[in-house]
């Protein structure tokens, strides 16, 4: 899928009325998404189950079950779903929670158009990862953080596995990754999935963090 390509299926959690009409007055007036709209968790792990959708756009604090745990059930039902928290939460630990969950993007409301989060629904089924630069700054932070840690093993991938996480550490997506290796937009997908099962995590920012942490960035290509 690329990012303009028509239909991509976009399911929008948020329990605040107001804020989901402005999300979808915008996002219904583009006729490549195809808009659903629910409340709760349980409603979203629900239309998930029935038609997994090609994007959740998922608020963090909502009644019942958190965002965080939302996401993480819904990448366990979809795994090729991609997920981007959309929340007034500026936390670090909902955001470490929730690229750990599979997240792929996390946006402050605060600071994001109606607009903006119609973009980064196009940028994330590209196969990117997007995240509110004051959140970005606190990541990066962490990645610092993560490098002086002690490196993980990463000999169950690979050669080409190592290029393609190295290359989404670098923030390349699924078509740049592609055109870079001179191979397949499937053929990176189908990597990833593995890259992300051989390590057990849900989503390629987690993976990211992965490279950082196990130094792999300053290998080679």
């Amino acid at each position: 899928m690329t990012s303009r390509d028509p239909h991509i299926r976009v399911l929008l959690v948020d329990d605040q009325e107001l804020f989901r009409r402005g999300v979808s007055m915008v996002l219904s007036a583009d006729d490549s998404l195809e808009l659903i709209e629910v409340n709760d968790g349980d409603q979203a792990i629900a239309a998930v189950e029935e038609t997994p959708p090609d994007i959740v756009l998922l608020d963090v604090r909502m009644p019942g079950r958190s965002g965080v745990e939302v996401c993480a059930a819904i990448k366990a039902i979809s795994p090729s779903t991609g997920i981007i928290m959309l929340t007034a939460s500026d936390e670090e630990r909902d955001l470490y929670d929730s690229i750990k969950s599979g997240a792929s993007g996390y946006l402050l409301k605060d600071g994001s158009t109606y607009d903006q989060v119609a973009e980064a629904v196009r940028l994330v089924a590209a196969g990117q990862s997007l995240i509110s630069p004051s959140m970005a700054t606190k990541l990066l932070e962490e990645f610092v953080h993560m490098s002086r840690g002690p490196a993980e093993p990463a000999g169950q991938l690979t050669a080409r596995e190592l290029q393609v996480l190295r290359l989404v550490a670098r923030g390349q997506s699924n078509r740049q990754i592609a055109e870079e290796l001179y191979i397949s937009e499937n053929t990176v997908k189908n990597h990833i999935r593995n890259i992300l099962e051989k390590l057990q995590m849900k989503s390629r920012m987690e993976a990211a963090m992965y490279a950082v942490r196990s130094n792999l960035l300053d290998d080679p290509l």
